[in-house]
């Protein structure tokens, strides 16, 4: 009885396509998966920190316009 219920299963599930779709969906989302990758290491390449910009106000000033 065992084996019939095998056998019936595996006929069940040769039959269908759902094992192809499944494949199919999984190397559909790795692609997906690689492209975003590659996506964000653009934008974080695009988008570096460049440290903190100089405050100008604070700036000390020098006189370098002394006459000789």
């Amino acid at each position: 009885m065992k084996e019939y219920f095998k056998r019936l299963w595996n006929a069940l599930w040769a039959s269908t396509d759902l094992d192809e779709r499944a494949l199919s969906l999984i190397e559909e989302a790795k692609i997906r998966v690689n492209m975003l990758k590659e996506e964000l290491e653009d934008i974080k390449k695009v988008n570096k920190n460049k440290g903190r910009k100089p405050n100008y106000k604070n700036k000390k000033k020098t006189n370098n316009n002394t006459k000789k």
